[in-house]
């Protein structure tokens, strides 16, 4: 009798621990998927910036774009984007559930959402320009009050046709409210069955669409859509292509949730069903807890609206925004993506030791990708913006104001992921409202930096007051996470964190000096030449930086490291 307990005590030992290899086997395989699939939805999306910028510069249309796009995007990242509420909540539910019982879910929480987001579309078009006096009040300023200022005629005419082209623009991406709903919802749903290529990737689409209006504009047009007169139609062009895009993501991912059996486009009115209501009760608190963080977002472009040039300092924040976002979003979902169902799982007191070891992990490997990168950004943000975007309608003007902020964005690339990877330990324990609690405090924060900053530093102001609140926040996050799980070791979290930010910092110096070794006969030579070195310099001076993180990092012998070198050999080595 001993004897055959014994055996199952092995059997089961060894299924634990075979389970345990397919676990993380699985998670690489699907951080492998995500990243192949982002990246190259980041590749489309930064050749959709790059053609905005030789169409439009820092002109009127695109600076209208920018404000007219806070609340349709607002709702399109919050609601639609993948690590966003309606995704986490939908995963963290529908992963416990049986597969028959999902389609009945979807459907039930697809209907209330749609028809609550249907009202609030018709609403976006209603009150179109009030709206827009909200989010822009710089753009409302009587005449006579911008003349008292000293204003120029010229800036005083830009501001009256960046307003109305802003208007004209919101109307028109207003559907995008009913879209972010169901391409979040759809997103969670393939997820939840464990479908991760489509997700990743549907953002292409979006991307394409913009790619082709422009095009089609170029077409048409050449180089008169360049001409000051041609914004109003430039700029309906972007809103219309970006409402199709948004469109299309929905559309090309809905046959496939339907085949996986995960509901679809169907009337279903079951809002009592238990697990629709636990769905609504992470989701509800996530939504306003992330919405918090979008209206940081406003609140930088509300100041942004004051700046007397407004059309050219939101374009340079679009700009030099994407270009952080690229690798960001790329390595956020590699890491946040696989990481949160593991999490999920995580929550019972007997799994909290395990738990800190995937925080850990989770904050070490946004630390390894995000501080390097921030380096190097700081270092050759001048000619990242020349060889990215100096063309056509982008000159060097844009170019100088648009490195000034992508430095400004690239200081706190790390905190913004390392809060995003504390976010979701608090998603998986079940609990909503501690970040919504931190993030309330955060917007009034966020308002009083930037009123102070930009003043001093204009749009590079604004950016540096979101950092500041993200660093807040995050340290927030880990005074509460630590007194929720009895304790993390964080002075030697901390010790490690610094080391690799003075490692960073010596590759962005050694960058730096790189470049301005390569770089001094560039402007001898011709234009293609030139575009040329300037690529080679940056790949160059890129090479070094890494290179010397790299060989500091190895003589740290963080444990992160050696377990991600080893999985990618065994991966490598089959």
């Amino acid at each position: 009798m001993a004897g055959n307990e014994e055996q199952e005590i092995v059997t089961e030992t060894q299924e634990s621990l075979s389970a345990g290899k397919s676990a993380k086997r699985s998670l690489l395989n699907i951080a492998t998927i995500v990243a192949i699939a982002t990246l190259l939805s980041k590749i489309f999306g930064l050749l959709r910036q790059v053609a905005i910028a030789a169409a439009f510069g820092n002109g009127t249309a695109y600076g209208a774009y920018n404000f007219a796009y806070v609340i349709p995007g607002f709702l399109l990242i919050l609601l639609g984007g993948i690590n966003g509420p309606f995704h986490s909540a939908i995963v963290s539910v529908l992963a416990k559930r049986d597969r028959q019982e999902v389609a009945a879910i979807i459907d039930s929480i697809t209907t209330i959402v749609t028809g609550i987001l249907l009202l609030v579309s018709i609403a976006l078009v209603i009150f179109a320009e009030p709206l827009m006096h909200l989010v822009a009040p710089g753009l409302f300023v009587p005449e006579a009050d911008l003349i008292a200022q000293g204003i120029n005629t010229e800036t005083i005419q830009n501001l009256k046709i960046t307003k109305d082209i802003a208007i004209q623009q919101f109307q028109i991406m207003a559907p995008m409210a009913v879209l972010a709903g169901l391409v979040g919802i759809g997103f969670g749903a393939l997820n939840a069955a464990d479908a991760y290529w489509l997700p990743s990737v549907s953002p292409i689409f979006s991307s394409l669409t913009v790619l082709i209006g422009i095009g089609g504009l170029f077409w048409t047009m050449g180089s008169k859509i360049l001409l000051p007169e041609n914004a109003v139609l430039g700029g309906a062009v972007l809103a219309w292509s970006t409402l199709a895009g948004a469109v299309l993501q929905w559309l090309v991912q809905l046959p496939v949730q339907i085949k996986a059996g995960m509901g679809g486009f169907k009337l279903r009115f079951d809002f009592q069903r238990p697990e629709v209501k636990e769905v609504l009760r992470i989701m509800i608190p996530a939504t306003f807890s992330s919405g918090m963080l979008q209206i940081n977002v406003w609140t930088d472009l509300f100041f942004a609206s004051f700046i007397p040039n407004a059309a050219a300092a939101v374009s340079a924040m679009g700009y030099a925004g994407l270009l952080v976002q690229t690798p960001l979003g790329i390595l956020s979902n590699v890491i946040l993506v696989p990481l949160f169902p593991v999490l999920s799982k995580l929550t019972d007191p007997e799994n909290w030791d395990e738990l800190k070891q995937r925080i850990r992990q989770g904050l070490m490997l946004a630390a390894l990708t995000m501080l390097p990168i921030s380096a190097l950004m700081i270092a050759l943000a001048l000619p990242i913006s020349q060889v990215v975007y100096e063309r056509y309608a982008f000159d060097a003007e844009a170019s100088q104001l648009t490195a000034v902020v992508l430095m400004a964005y690239s200081v706190g690339m790390f905190v913004y992921l390392g809060r995003d990877v504390l976010v979701r330990v608090f998603y998986a324990l079940g609990d909503g409202d501690t970040p919504f609690k931190i993030s309330i405090v955060n917007i009034f924060l966020n308002g009083l930096f930037d009123y102070l900053l930009v003043q001093r530093f204009g749009a590079a102001g604004i950016v540096l007051a979101t950092v500041s609140v993200n660093v807040i926040s995050m340290v927030a996050m880990m005074y509460f996470l630590d007194r929720r799980l009895n304790k993390m070791p964080l002075k030697s979290w901390s010790i490690t964190l610094l080391g690799l930010v003075v490692a960073s910092a010596i590759a962005g110096v050694a960058s730096w000096g790189t470049y301005q070794l390569v770089s001094q006969n560039f402007n001898s030579l011709g234009t293609v030449a030139k575009f040329g070195g300037e690529v080679g310099g940056l790949a160059m001076a890129s090479g070094v930086g890494l290179t010397i993180f790299g060989a500091i990092v190895l003589q740290m012998k963080i444990p992160e490291v050696s377990t991600l070198t080893n999985q990618i050999k065994r991966r490598f080595s089959r």
